[in-house]
């Protein structure tokens, strides 16, 4: 069995948050650079897996900058066998739809049973690229589960819905996302960090995987982007017997209810 991982490198959530006004893009400079927090719990659930199991190989998959290979030979060292790497200047901004177009197309690639994934980023928010990838590979999907089951034939977790809990599984091949509930995913040992360094990365650009940036359609048009305004004082309402009432009325005037 192969299982891929989806990892992602994102601006650290301790450091400074900005946007260039002029690109609409995240100032990634702005702070360090680190594997996102949800998709290292998704690497913990393949290699625990992997280590579990006879015949498991895990692979990561990424696309990003050059400074993602540090990234990728960081999380190697967890216990994954190798990794994947888009890098290509035509995928500076890309949106949701050719993200998906682009790690649909090296799963394909390099061919997996199951894909593993964070349920939502922390910088982009989208959480619809788990399902996107399994609509374009023809897999089933089960996503934000905060409990993961593996077997050699299908994969099985709990998900919390309004009204409790359900139990969803989907045979393989299979796409599922994992939330914040999965276990912490360990600190690579001084072997395991040794080990990294010779274990394969792969790079591919766009044209290694037949994909023109511009061609296909729906593609996201940035309108606009402004400053978020500063915050200032709060208003303060005093009860005079109609505090009730008065805070309704704010709330409703802010289009916050």
């Amino acid at each position: 069995m192969r299982i891929a991982v989806l990892v992602k490198e994102v601006p650290d959530s301790y450091g400074a948050r900005r946007l260039n006004l002029t690109t609409g893009l995240a100032e990634r400079e702005a702070s360090d650079r680190v594997l996102d927090e949800i998709t290292s719990r998704a690497v913990e659930a393949a290699v625990s897996h992997a280590e579990s199991a006879e015949g498991v190989e895990v692979v990561l998959v990424t696309m990003g900058p050059e400074s993602a290979e540090s990234m990728l030979r960081k999380t190697l060292a967890m216990g994954a066998d190798s990794a994947h790497h888009v890098l290509d200047p035509g995928l500076l901004g890309a949106d949701m739809t050719l993200s998906a177009e682009v790690l649909a197309a090296v799963l394909q690639r390099i061919g997996c049973d199951l894909v593993i994934s964070g349920d939502v980023s922390s910088d982009g928010t989208g959480g619809v690229i788990p399902t996107m990838i399994a609509e374009r590979i023809g897999a089933a999907h089960a996503t934000s589960l905060d409990s993961l089951t593996i077997t050699d034939s299908s994969v099985t977790g709990n998900r919390e819905t309004y009204g409790g809990t359900v139990t969803v599984e989907a045979q393989l091949p299979a796409v599922v996302s994992v939330t914040e509930r999965l276990p912490d995913a360990r600190f690579p040992g001084f072997k395991g960090i040794m080990a990294a360094k010779k274990k394969p990365l792969e790079t591919y650009t766009l044209a290694d995987l037949g994909i023109d940036p511009a061609a296909d359609v729906p593609r996201s048009i940035l309108l606009s982007v402004t400053e978020a305004p500063a915050r200032t004082a709060g208003e303060k309402i005093h009860d005079e017997g109609d505090a009730g009432k008065r805070l309704a009325e704010y709330l409703i005037d802010k289009k916050l209810v």
